[in-house]
């Protein structure tokens, strides 16, 4: 939780203050995640300096998308909820790393206002499809990196 209250602070400083509300994501989704077995840390020395969600499968959020196309109609996985406490740079890089040894097809969406993560993202290969609606209907910028 204090990781991503970390995050939401960066989020704020750098032009993107509504993506995440301040009780998002709460504890049960967390809890969620964890027990789905998709929810990631990673660690510096004894340190944990990140948390990502990487879960394999349709994510419902993507069947539709606007402005555009998905690359192709692979088998994916969706990179979600990826926060830093900010001590570590380049987090963004070890996720996709760790991602594209198990996957080939990954997929992540991000608000309009996150500059830093469209930087990442790009900077890391992806490629802009279009845009998607989330489950409460918000906007984002999807993308799709395949090996």
């Amino acid at each position: 939780m204090e990781i991503f209250s970390i995050a939401r602070k960066f989020m704020k400083e750098t032009g993107n203050p509504s993506q995440w509300s301040e009780d998002y994501p709460d504890k049960n989704l967390l809890l969620d995640d964890i027990c789905h077995g998709d929810s990631y840390v990673c660690i510096s020395g004894e340190e944990i300096v990140a948390t990502f969600v990487l879960r394999e499968g349709k994510d419902p959020t993507y069947n539709i998308i606007y402005d555009g196309e998905w690359t192709n109609d692979n088998p994916y996985a969706t990179i979600h909820r990826i926060a830093s406490c900010g001590k570590t740079k380049g987090i963004f890089l070890h996720v996709m790393q760790y991602a594209i040894r198990h996957y080939d097809t990954v997929r992540i969406d991000t608000h309009r206002d996150n500059k830093p993560m469209q930087h990442v993202i790009n900077k890391a290969g992806f490629r802009y499809c279009g845009i998607i609606h989330c489950w409460n209907g918000d906007e984002r910028l999807a993308y799709q990196y395949d090996k």
